[in-house]
């Protein structure tokens, strides 16, 4: 998929002084190595929240640290969460494809990796502008699932938002949900049947967890992502429905960070 340049400047636009950081974090994870990548806009000293940004199936990509890039702005230190580990770096869709089937085949892996990405968030407190108190996260597609995983798995951060993500759970663990969530889902998206979306509401009520679901006429998966341009089919950027969703993610990062 190629960059739309234009499509990601509808979306967002930078202060012309931005000094965008960017630097890897290296840790591991039961023994896998882990690379992710800390974004935030240097310019800006005044402390702001920490968000761990979960890509598409394609991980961390030039693409997917522009679009990070975007979303920090000068309101948040965004990590970019490897949860695929240094040795895997998709090329193509049938890489992705099957580095996102190894990872739903072991969600307790899943888990600790995201779980992993969000402690060395909270570890760049007092060397990043991190406030050191208010904590989310967010996803695209197969980052979405992830991020809803985080949450599922008690994490201690605010709030947590899907965009697009598959939205089936792991009946293996019992949720423990405290963050707030928010599900950006497009009305049109055929990869999530009306039986998985009543199976997520239901997961959301029994785990009494404070959710809103939020769905887009007209947009179908991979909305939200700028470079989604139809080659997987199903696939297709939609800037109107992304530029809601963009701005109702900020809304609920406000309200949850506020109280």
């Amino acid at each position: 998929m190629r960059v739309s340049l234009f499509a990601i400047a509808l979306l967002f636009s930078l202060p012309s002084h931005a000094a965008m950081v960017s630097a890897p974090v290296d840790y591991e994870v039961g023994g896998k190595k882990m690379q992710s990548v800390l974004v935030y806009d240097d310019a800006v000293k005044t402390p702001r929240p920490g968000l761990v940004m979960t890509p598409d199936w394609l991980g961390i990509t030039p693409d997917n640290l522009s679009l990070a890039k975007q979303v920090a702005g000068k309101d948040y230190v965004v990590l970019v969460a490897d949860v695929y580990g240094v040795d895997v770096r998709p090329k193509n869709p049938d890489e992705a494809g099957a580095a996102t089937k190894a990872m739903y085949q072991d969600r307790s892996a899943l888990r600790a990796r995201i779980n992993g990405a969000l402690a060395q968030l909270k570890a760049q407190a007092g060397k990043a502008p991190l406030d050191g108190r208010h904590w989310g996260a967010f996803g695209f597609c197969f980052g979405g699932t992830t991020s809803l995983d985080l949450a599922r798995s008690g994490a201690d951060v605010a709030g947590v938002v899907s965009f697009h993500g598959n939205l089936s759970g792991d009946p293996a663990f019992k949720d423990d949900i405290k963050a707030r969530i928010l599900v950006l889902h497009g009305a049109d998206d055929r990869f999530e049947s009306p039986e998985q979306i009543a199976g997520f509401q239901t997961e959301m009520r029994d785990a009494k967890a404070d959710w809103q679901f939020l769905s887009y006429g007209g947009a179908v998966h991979c909305f939200a992502i700028p470079t989604a341009d139809g080659s997987v089919p199903g696939c297709r950027y939609d800037p109107l429905a992304a530029k809601r969703a963009f701005a109702q993610m900020r809304a609920f990062f406000a309200e949850a960070f506020a109280g």
